[in-house]
């Protein structure tokens, strides 16, 4: 019997191959990596500087000026704090005589801003989402008040406005002697010289938050407007304007802000002194002003924190309420 000698013994086949070894290979578990120590290092500085800065900056110092509130403070030391209890709000409403017309000067800053500049931000929106020439210089020559500076706008308004040399008064003839028009001077004229200056700069604002609004808009709604024969006006105010609620709803707490928070252009104006006090510039002067009344200050500051409160938190819930219903 003859035997094939090309076949291979049990034995032989159960030798392994000479050469190197083969190497198993571990089939990695998707793209998850390790973060190294320095990582970590790198990742906590990057986020624990801000919130420390933001915990310390904005936190920490609006708590503090809710406690000195209460109290009665030079800022010399702190062993001169002294607790007064509810004096603060007692003296502020009944004896101070500018904080009611602050008062009354901040809901005018905010009527005038809701009323003037925030319908003719709408109509430049408008405009200028039809997609007409030059678009985009007209955009920047709009929005460019709104990136200058409150401060620098301040002191381009004060030589507008300027008794001898202003463009107002050279205009009208207002700038010979006995014909004189102070427009920051005058009580009964500088608080409007003021929103003047102040709604110029909020146009452009109105019309960035309007513009990205129409942005959104769906374009078969006016499409089927059109098919509807509706014209322009019918279009948008039955069509357009109604989809625009929450940019509406944006509006109007970006102006109340801003009517709250107004202090730098009446600070460069005059001080906020003659006819243009605001709650803002009653911080300011008891705070950091000649005989400094910190605790007073703050009772001052508690009560503009308060009004916004009223402002933002209605309008936080109403937020969060869409967002978990959608």
């Amino acid at each position: 019997m003859t035997t094939d000698t090309n076949m291979k013994s049990p034995e032989a086949a159960a030798v392994p191959p000479s050469g190197p070894a083969p190497v198993n290979k571990r089939v990695p578990r998707g793209h998850k990596r390790l973060l190294t120590r320095r990582d970590r290092i790198t990742l906590g500085f990057m986020a624990g500087v801000p919130t420390v800065l933001h915990v310390a900056l904005v936190w920490v110092t609006a708590l503090a000026s809710i406690a000195l509130a209460f109290t009665s403070w030079d800022g010399i030391g702190f062993d001169s704090i002294k607790w007064v209890g509810l004096d603060n709000f007692q003296q502020l409403f009944s004896d101070n005589p500018q904080f009611w017309p602050a008062v009354e000067h901040n809901v005018i800053w905010f009527v005038v801003l809701i009323l003037v500049p925030t319908p003719f931000g709408l109509f430049l929106a408008v405009q200028l989402d039809k997609k007409i020439r030059f678009s985009r210089v007209y955009q920047t020559a709009f929005f460019l008040p709104v990136v200058v500076s409150l401060a620098v706008t301040g002191f381009v308004w004060q030589l507008v406005y300027n008794p001898d040399t202003g463009l107002i008064n050279s205009l009208i003839g207002a700038n010979k002697p006995g014909h004189y028009i102070d427009w920051i001077g005058d009580p009964h004229l500088n608080l409007w010289a003021v929103l003047i200056a102040a709604s110029w700069r909020h146009t452009g604002y109105m019309m960035i938050l309007y513009l990205a609004g129409l942005k959104g808009v769906d374009p078969s709604l006016r499409e089927a407007s059109s098919l509807d024969g509706a014209n322009e006006w019918q279009t948008f105010k039955n069509v357009i304007f109604p989809t625009l609620r929450p940019t509406n709803t944006v509006v109007l707490v970006v102006t109340i802000i801003e009517a709250l928070r107004a202090f730098d252009l009446v600070f460069v104006f005059n001080k906020g002194a003659q006819g243009t006090e605001l709650l803002s510039i009653l911080i300011t002067n008891n705070i950091i002003g000649e005989s400094s009344r910190i605790g007073y200050g703050s009772a001052i500051a508690v009560v503009l924190l308060v009004i916004s409160l009223v402002v933002i938190i209605p309008y936080l819930i109403s937020t969060f309420r869409k967002e978990r219903s959608a």
